[in-house]
């Protein structure tokens, strides 16, 4: 049984059929097979359409995965078997912090589905390890040599310090990160006429998103975000 909120991404390859349909009707029934039964929600669909020219692009892809940040949602696809070949594509699913549903796979989740993303990245993780394995070699090749390996263990003060930047910069990433996942939604209501703070953060609450920490909006954080996009 399936249960939480759903993001479904189909694509096309060409823009005859992305406007008649052709594959797409298919992919979309493939979704609705896997989602039968359970208690789910498909709160949002996009439909890529590809040339031979945009394939590094996928403004949908991108649009997919900020929504399904925005809704903690999980991105569903219907077919996996020529994507598999694409590197771009799967990296940029295994880095989006998304989990990922394949409906022409067994359903795994949490590391386990982060595994399997991973290992469709059999190259790139091939040349990582590798990488690695050189690097090991080095410093095994240094302590011999004598030279000590390690930081600065005396110089604690500015360690702690760095360490502090360095959380303040990824904390700094995450909320830029929400802020353009949340622009196109909090456009589109601008667009319908719903511009102060207190109508978006109650349109965004109305729509089951919820904020960075999994609360209610307030016209506050609204403003936060408005100042980030």
């Amino acid at each position: 049984m399936h249960a939480g909120k759903y993001v479904a991404y189909y694509r096309v390859s060409t823009d005859r059929q992305g406007k008649s349909g052709l594959g797409l009707e298919a992919q979309e029934q493939t979704v609705r097979d896997r989602l039968n039964g359970g208690d789910w929600s498909l709160v949002g669909h996009v439909t890529e359409v590809e040339t031979g020219t945009n394939k590094k692009v996928r403004p949908e892809l991108d649009r997919a995965l900020g929504l399904c940040r925005v809704m903690g949602a999980k991105l569903i696809v219907a077919n996996v078997s020529r994507l598999t070949r694409d590197p771009d594509f799967m990296r940029r699913l295994a880095d989006a912090g998304v989990e990922v549903e394949f409906c022409d796979l067994p359903k795994v989740e949490g590391a386990v589905g982060t595994f399997m993303l991973r290992q469709m990245l059999a190259v790139a993780e091939l040349e990582a390890g590798m990488i690695s394995e050189r690097t090991k070699k080095a410093l095994a090749a240094a302590k011999a040599r004598g030279v000590k390996l390690g930081g600065d263990r005396g110089n604690l003060p500015e360690v702690a310090e760095k360490g502090r930047a360095l959380s303040l910069k990824t904390r700094q990433q995450r909320a830029s990160q929400k802020a353009a996942d949340l622009a196109p939604i909090i456009r589109e209501l601008q667009a319908s006429g719903i511009t102060n703070a207190s109508g978006i953060a109650k349109a965004l609450n109305d729509k089951g998103i919820p904020t960075s920490r999994g609360g209610t909006w307030q016209a506050i954080q609204v403003l936060r975000v408005l100042a980030r996009v």
